[in-house]
Protein backbone atom coordinates (compact mmCIF):
# COMPACT_ATOMS: atom_id res chain seq x y z
CA UNK A 1 0.00 0.00 0.00
CA UNK A 2 1.40 3.58 -0.85
CA UNK A 3 0.52 6.32 1.52
CA UNK A 4 0.57 9.97 0.65
CA UNK A 5 1.77 12.16 3.52
CA UNK A 6 2.35 16.04 3.99
CA UNK A 7 2.02 18.59 6.96
CA UNK A 8 2.50 22.15 7.68
CA UNK A 9 5.01 23.29 10.13
CA UNK A 10 3.20 22.90 13.24
CA UNK A 11 2.16 19.03 11.94
CA UNK A 12 6.11 18.64 10.99
CA UNK A 13 6.83 16.39 13.55
CA UNK A 14 3.76 14.16 14.07
CA UNK A 15 4.22 13.71 10.16
CA UNK A 16 8.29 12.56 10.67
CA UNK A 17 6.92 9.69 13.22
CA UNK A 18 4.97 8.49 11.24
CA UNK A 19 6.70 8.83 8.55
CA UNK A 20 9.19 6.18 10.26
CA UNK A 21 6.33 4.27 11.71
CA UNK A 22 4.43 3.61 8.31
CA UNK A 23 7.72 2.48 7.03
CA UNK A 24 8.90 -0.33 9.71
CA UNK A 25 4.99 -1.54 9.10
CA UNK A 26 6.27 -1.88 5.23
CA UNK A 27 4.12 0.95 3.57
CA UNK A 28 5.34 2.55 0.62
CA UNK A 29 5.55 6.52 2.02
CA UNK A 30 5.38 9.30 -0.01
CA UNK A 31 6.67 12.34 1.44
CA UNK A 32 5.10 15.64 0.03
CA UNK A 33 6.83 18.31 2.65
CA UNK A 34 6.97 20.19 4.82
CA UNK A 35 10.25 19.73 5.30
CA UNK A 36 10.83 22.00 8.42
CA UNK A 37 8.91 24.10 11.52
CA UNK A 38 9.01 27.09 9.13
CA UNK A 39 5.78 28.67 8.92
CA UNK A 40 4.41 27.33 5.75
CA UNK A 41 0.81 27.78 4.11
CA UNK A 42 -1.17 24.69 4.43
CA UNK A 43 -3.71 24.44 1.78
CA UNK A 44 -0.35 23.83 -0.69
CA UNK A 45 0.36 20.57 0.93
CA UNK A 46 -3.08 19.67 1.37
CA UNK A 47 -3.70 20.04 -2.30
CA UNK A 48 -0.40 18.32 -3.60
CA UNK A 49 -1.82 15.43 -1.31
CA UNK A 50 -5.36 15.53 -2.16
CA UNK A 51 -4.65 15.31 -5.69
CA UNK A 52 -2.15 12.59 -5.21
CA UNK A 53 -4.69 10.23 -3.95
CA UNK A 54 -7.23 11.60 -6.12
CA UNK A 55 -5.24 10.52 -8.79
CA UNK A 56 -4.57 6.88 -7.70
CA UNK A 57 -0.76 7.65 -7.19
CA UNK A 58 -1.07 7.06 -3.75
CA UNK A 59 -3.81 4.49 -1.98
CA UNK A 60 -4.77 6.94 1.33
CA UNK A 61 -3.25 10.02 2.46
CA UNK A 62 -2.80 11.26 5.80
CA UNK A 63 -1.97 15.19 6.52
CA UNK A 64 -1.94 16.86 9.77
CA UNK A 65 -1.68 20.77 10.71
CA UNK A 66 -1.76 22.30 14.06
CA UNK A 67 -5.38 21.29 14.62
CA UNK A 68 -6.07 18.70 11.36
CA UNK A 69 -9.45 20.95 10.51
CA UNK A 70 -7.39 23.61 8.01
CA UNK A 71 -5.66 20.93 5.45
CA UNK A 72 -8.96 18.18 6.09
CA UNK A 73 -11.28 21.51 4.32
CA UNK A 74 -8.59 22.09 2.11
CA UNK A 75 -8.55 18.40 0.89
CA UNK A 76 -12.17 18.09 0.67
CA UNK A 77 -12.32 20.69 -2.39
CA UNK A 78 -10.60 18.02 -4.42
CA UNK A 79 -12.68 15.95 -6.34
CA UNK A 80 -13.03 12.34 -5.15
CA UNK A 81 -11.19 12.90 -1.91
CA UNK A 82 -13.19 11.97 1.20
CA UNK A 83 -10.95 13.27 4.07
CA UNK A 84 -11.72 13.23 7.58
CA UNK A 85 -10.42 14.68 10.73
CA UNK A 86 -10.43 12.35 13.04
CA UNK A 87 -8.73 12.25 16.73
CA UNK A 88 -9.97 8.75 18.09
CA UNK A 89 -9.81 5.44 17.33
CA UNK A 90 -13.52 5.46 17.09
CA UNK A 91 -13.92 7.83 14.28
CA UNK A 92 -11.02 6.18 12.42
CA UNK A 93 -13.16 3.37 12.23
CA UNK A 94 -16.46 4.80 11.52
CA UNK A 95 -14.93 7.36 8.90
CA UNK A 96 -13.57 3.80 6.82
CA UNK A 97 -16.24 1.65 7.05
CA UNK A 98 -19.30 4.64 6.63
CA UNK A 99 -17.50 7.37 4.65
CA UNK A 100 -15.38 4.70 2.74
CA UNK A 101 -12.55 8.13 3.53
CA UNK A 102 -9.35 7.97 1.72
CA UNK A 103 -7.41 11.21 3.90
CA UNK A 104 -6.77 11.26 7.26
CA UNK A 105 -6.79 14.37 8.81
CA UNK A 106 -4.74 14.87 12.17
CA UNK A 107 -4.19 17.53 14.85
CA UNK A 108 -0.14 17.60 14.48
CA UNK A 109 0.13 18.24 18.47
CA UNK A 110 -1.46 15.08 19.41
CA UNK A 111 0.48 12.37 20.97
CA UNK A 112 2.19 10.32 18.82
CA UNK A 113 0.56 7.46 20.56
CA UNK A 114 -2.92 8.23 19.67
CA UNK A 115 -1.69 8.89 16.35
CA UNK A 116 -0.28 5.73 15.67
CA UNK A 117 -3.24 3.74 16.87
CA UNK A 118 -5.84 6.04 14.72
CA UNK A 119 -3.72 5.11 11.89
CA UNK A 120 -3.83 1.24 12.28
CA UNK A 121 -7.31 1.68 12.93
CA UNK A 122 -7.90 3.42 9.60
CA UNK A 123 -6.22 1.43 7.66
CA UNK A 124 -7.19 -1.92 9.06
CA UNK A 125 -10.79 -1.32 8.59
CA UNK A 126 -12.51 -1.88 5.52
CA UNK A 127 -15.47 -0.35 4.06
CA UNK A 128 -18.68 -1.72 5.40
CA UNK A 129 -20.31 -1.77 1.76
CA UNK A 130 -23.97 -0.85 2.99
CA UNK A 131 -26.51 0.09 1.33
CA UNK A 132 -27.16 3.04 3.23
CA UNK A 133 -23.39 4.12 2.64
CA UNK A 134 -23.08 3.61 -0.85
CA UNK A 135 -26.02 5.88 -1.44
CA UNK A 136 -24.88 8.33 0.33
CA UNK A 137 -21.50 8.39 -1.12
CA UNK A 138 -22.85 8.33 -4.90
CA UNK A 139 -25.16 11.70 -3.71
CA UNK A 140 -21.99 13.31 -2.70
CA UNK A 141 -20.23 12.07 -6.27
CA UNK A 142 -23.10 13.48 -7.87
CA UNK A 143 -23.34 16.94 -6.43
CA UNK A 144 -19.50 16.80 -7.11
CA UNK A 145 -20.58 16.08 -10.66
CA UNK A 146 -23.23 18.71 -10.72
CA UNK A 147 -25.43 16.26 -11.36
CA UNK A 148 -27.48 16.18 -7.88
CA UNK A 149 -29.81 18.73 -7.42
CA UNK A 150 -30.79 19.55 -3.76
Amino acid sequence: MKIAIASDHKGYHLKTTLITYLTKKGYEVLDLGTDSVISTDYPKYAFMLANKVANKEADYGIISCGTGIGVSIACNKVKGIRCAKVDNIKEAKLTRMDNDANVLALNGTMPNYRAKDIVDTFFKTPFSNDERHLRRLKMIKDYEDGTYEC
